[in-house]
């Protein structure tokens, strides 16, 4: 039966109930706070917990927006793996601001990251690469990421192929799939609260190389 979403968009809302978010308890190195919400997030069984939106904007200042994983976190920066030749990292190539969010929503936690992205040295490629499942190493060669195809067809003919070619060999590192670090410079942690006075605080890291934490008005 056919149901006029679009009419019931203005009543979907809950209250925020989980508690709050106290300067006091926050740690004053971001990373390790991160670290420590990423935790729990991994305790409590959310689905994906280390999945992240990373935004990024072209040289005609559209930003665009998708989903991809954290494969590592600490001080250094916010690690992921993607193909060299994909959308996002042209678009990265162009302009290296990226932006990041973690949507745990069970916790009524968000968390948001700026910085700057910088490519990883081969050696963390390849060793990364040598990590993943089979299956994974053998999507990475068949699929040209973000180029028009014709068909899922033309897909798993092109993955049938990598099976069939690397059937009795080590599978070796495409030239084209790369890793990336964003190095931020400002990490936002939003906790909801109730009545919609949600606690937002911001990191930010100042040129003396400090981090400066202020609450932010919901």
């Amino acid at each position: 039966m056919w149901v006029n979403v679009s009419m019931k968009l203005q009543d979907f809302r809950r209250e925020y109930l989980q508690g709050g978010l106290r300067r006091h308890q926050l740690n004053n190195d971001p990373i390790l706070q991160f670290k420590a919400w990423l935790h729990q997030a991994i305790e409590a069984q959310i689905c994906d917990p280390t999945a992240m939106t990373l935004a990024t904007v072209d040289e005609q200042r559209r930003p665009s927006q998708r989903i991809v994983l954290l494969k590592q976190v600490d001080h250094q920066g916010f690690v992921f793996f993607t193909n060299k030749q994909s959308h996002k990292a042209r678009m990265m190539l162009e302009n290296d601001r990226v932006g990041l969010h973690f949507p745990w929503y069970p916790l009524e936690r968000q968390v948001s990251i700026g910085g700057r992205v910088e490519s990883l040295p081969l050696d963390d490629v390849k060793n990364y690469f040598a990590s993943r499942p089979k299956d994974s190493q053998l999507s990475a060669w068949a699929s040209h990421q973000s180029e028009i195809i014709s068909s899922r067809e033309h897909l798993i003919k092109q993955y049938t192929k990598m099976q069939e070619k690397y059937a009795n060999s080590d599978i070796p590192l495409p030239d084209f799939w790369g890793g990336y670090r964003v190095v931020p410079d400002v990490v936002e942690f939003w906790q909801g609260g109730a009545r919609r006075l949600h606690d937002r605080f911001l990191y930010t890291l100042t040129p003396e190389g400090e981090w400066r934490i202020d609450r932010l008005s919901p």
